[in-house]
C-alpha cells in the first residue's frame, strides 16, 4: 500500500447496489486528482476500528475520521475521548486498536503495552500539537498576562484574589477586581494535566512543588470531567480560571491569558507561537518510536511555552490483520501534508515538517 502526501484525496463510491468502491482495488489505491492536477492516493482498510484516549485531540480525530470515511466507502471509525488514562488502559486491556495520549506510556505501562504487540512494541506516534490555553473569566478585565510562578500560586491556592500583589505585577496597567479566584482543573487523569504541571514543575519549581502526573494533585479548585467540561466550568462561573487545549478555550469564547516564555515575553497564544516551541523539542525515542522532549523553558523569540504533543500509541507489529489496513489508513492520513493542514482551523498547530515525515514513515512501517 501507497500513501502519497499531497494533494486532495478521492475516494468514490460506486452504487451501493454493487456494495462496491474504488477503494476496493486489488492495490487498495484510491486516486484522484488534487487541486494543482496531481495524483493523490490514500490507503483504505474496511472494516470497523475502536480507538479511545485523549479529549485535546477529540476536536482534531473528529475531523480525520470524517474526511477518511468520506474518503473510504465502508469504514467505521470510533473514537472515544475518555481521557489520555483510560485510553492507555483500554490498549493495554486490548479494547482499543490505538490509544491517544497526552503523555508517554509510563515505564510500568510500557511493558504492559507492548505484551498486546505481538514481535512488536508499542510505540508513540506525535500526531497533534495541542496548545494550551489558560483561560479567564473575569468581569472587566482582558489581555490578563501570566507568569509560571504567578501561574503556580494561582493553582496551589497560594494567590486567592484576582487584585493580588503577584498578578499586580504581571499586569501593571490593569484594573483588576477582587473577585475570588476559582481555579478548574481536570477531575479525570489526563495528559493535559500532566503536561500543564510539567511546565509549572520546570518554569515554577520554587512555587510548584507537586512534580507533575496525569492526575490533579493540588488542594483546592473544582474538578471537571474532559476538556470541555474544564471549558464549561469556567464559562459559568466568574472569577474563574482553568486550563485546556487552545480548541476548547476558542470554541467557547473564553479569554485566554498570554503566558511569559523563557526569553520575558508576554505570549498570545496562537499556533504559529506553539509551533515554535515544539520546533526546538527532540525527539528521545528510538526507531520509529518518536517519544518527545519538550523545553517548557523555551527562550525562542514569539514562542508560547505552554504546548503538549499528543501521541497515538500502536503497535510497531503484531496488529490484528483485519485491524492494520485501517490503523495505517486512518493514522497515514492524519499525518500527511493534507491532514495536518486541516489543524489550524480547528485551534491547533500542525507538526513541524522535520517531524511529520518521521511520523508518516512511521506508520508505512507498521505491521
Amino acid at each position: 500500500m501507497k500513501l502519497q502526501r499531497h494533494g486532495a484525496i478521492a475516494c468514490l463510491a460506486l452504487t451501493a447496489v454493487l456494495g462496491l468502491s474504488a477503494c476496493g482495488s486489488d492495490n487498495n489505491e484510491p486516486t484522484g486528482t488534487s487541486a494543482s492536477g496531481s495524483a493523490a492516493a490514500v490507503d483504505c482498510g474496511k472494516g470497523t476500528l475502536n480507538a479511545q484516549g485523549s479529549s485535546a485531540q477529540k476536536n482534531a480525530m473528529a475531523e480525520w475520521i470524517k474526511a477518511y470515511q468520506q474518503k473510504c466507502a465502508g469504514t467505521t471509525i470510533n473514537y472515544e475521548p475518555s481521557g489520555s488514562g483510560a485510553g492507555i488502559q483500554a490498549f493495554i486491556a486490548g479494547t482499543a486498536d490505538f490509544a491517544g495520549s497526552d503523555s508517554a506510556l509510563k515505564p510500568e505501562e510500557q511493558p504492559q503495552a507492548d505484551a498486546k504487540c505481538a514481535g512488536g512494541q508499542a510505540i508513540h506516534l506525535p500526531m497533534v500539537i495541542g496548545p494550551i490555553a489558560v483561560a479567564y473569566n473575569v468581569t472587566g478585565v482582558d489581555n490578563l498576562q501570566l507568569s509560571a510562578p504567578t501561574l503556580a500560586k494561582i493553582f496551589t491556592g497560594k494567590v486567592t484574589k484576582w487584585d493580588d500583589a503577584a498578578i499586580k505585577a504581571d499586569n501593571p496597567d490593569a484594573k483588576l477586581p477582587s473577585t475570588t479566584i476559582q481555579t478548574v482543573h481536570r477531575s479525570d487523569e489526563s495528559g493535559t494535566t500532566d503536561n500543564f504541571t510539567k511546565y509549572l514543575s520546570k518554569s515554577a519549581s520554587a512555587d510548584w512543588t507537586l512534580d507533575h502526573a496525569k492526575a490533579w494533585k493540588a488542594p483546592g479548585g473544582t474538578g471537571a470531567k474532559g476538556s470541555d467540561g474544564v471549558a464549561s466550568a469556567v464559562k459559568g462561573a466568574d472569577g474563574s480560571i482553568g486550563y485546556m487545549e487552545l480548541s476548547f478555550a476558542d470554541n467557547s469564547g473564553l479569554k485566554k491569558a498570554k503566558i511569559k516564555n523563557g526569553a520575558g515575553e508576554f505570549t498570545e497564544l496562537t499556533g504559529d507561537a506553539a509551533g515554535k516551541t515544539i520546533a526546538g523539542a527532540k525527539v528521545e525515542g528510538q526507531g520509529d518510536d518518536l517519544k518527545m522532549s519538550i523545553d517548557y523553558n523555551t527562550t525562542e523569540a514569539g514562542a508560547y511555552p505552554i504546548v503538549l504533543v499528543t501521541y497515538e500509541i500502536a503497535c510497531s507489529k503484531g496488529l490484528a490483520a483485519d485491524k492494520l489496513p485501517l490503523v495505517k489508513g486512518l493514522l497515514g492520513y492524519a499525518a500527511s501534508s493534507e491532514g495536518q493542514s486541516q489543524l489550524s482551523e480547528l485551534g491547533y498547530a500542525p507538526l513541524p515538517d522535520s517531524v511529520r515525515t518521521k511520523v508518516e514513515a512511521a506508520v508505512k512501517n507498521l505491521s
